[in-house]
């Protein structure tokens, strides 16, 4: 098969921008289209580490951003397979936030009875505890690749519990790039997720093999979520 995005190339970030500016903007592909073939894929990998155990218990740990849509999309298709599904969401949840895609999705799932915990912080107490004790699988959807600079606030925080439960032989499946890396360089800003698996979308991120990416993103796979392959760089 000769799709590039199976082929593995590695992309820049702000090339797998494009692919995605491309998609909604030129072609019409809703964002909402793009999201729910991201979280799809991302739930199959869920349901692999989890040995597709009905009853399994999975927390999933969502941003403010996209990265959190993400996996308010895995939940529901966890939920719908029989797992046992709590989110975690790293602020309030008001009208203005979060916005856009991520907010359908994570009010999508409050409907279907799916419990979200509002973390408004500071301090998210006895989080690594209880993620160790009360879950067969963590999944890390934080931050993206949009990330800038240091992380800080209730997203580090929110990393610091995953890394309890990890210690603690918790796998963790992390959305797109694992939360805290820089998807270009592998640089840890400040402090990243250390993931068992990560399923990345559209493209492999160079930072997955350079600087302390490897350590950090685990096994990589690699998903299609319908960018038109005639985009892709010859």
């Amino acid at each position: 098969m000769d799709d590039l995005w199976l082929q593995g190339r590695a992309l820049p970030t702000e090339a797998i921008r494009a692919l995605d500016r491309h998609a909604i903007e030129e072609l019409g592909l809703p964002g909402v289209v793009l999201m729910e073939n991201a979280g799809r894929r991302a739930a199959d990998e869920a349901w692999g580490l989890v040995q597709g155990r009905v009853g399994a218990r999975v927390a999933v740990i969502a941003g403010r951003g996209n990265n959190g849509g993400d996996g308010y999309v895995v939940a529901r298709h966890l939920h719908n397979r029989g797992a046992r599904v709590e989110c975690h969401h790293l602020g309030a949840i008001g009208e203005a936030s979060p916005r856009g895609d991520a907010r359908l999705f994570l009010d999508v799932a409050r409907r279907m009875g799916i419990p979200v915990v509002e973390h408004r912080g500071p301090g998210l107490p006895g989080l690594g505890d209880s993620l160790e004790r009360d879950s067969d699988l963590v999944v890390d959807a934080i931050l993206g690749t949009g990330l800038a600079g240091p992380v800080r606030g209730l997203d580090r925080e929110g990393i610091l519990a995953i890394h309890a439960a990890a210690a603690r032989g918790v796998p963790v499946l992390a959305i797109d790039v694992p939360s805290g890396l820089d998807a270009d360089t592998g640089e840890v800003l400040g402090v990243a997720v250390r993931a068992t698996r990560t399923v990345t979308f559209a493209a492999p991120k160079l930072g997955f093999a350079r600087g302390e990416g490897p350590a950090h993103a685990g096994v990589v796979v690699l998903a299609d979520i319908s960018i038109p392959r005639e985009r892709y760089p010859a």
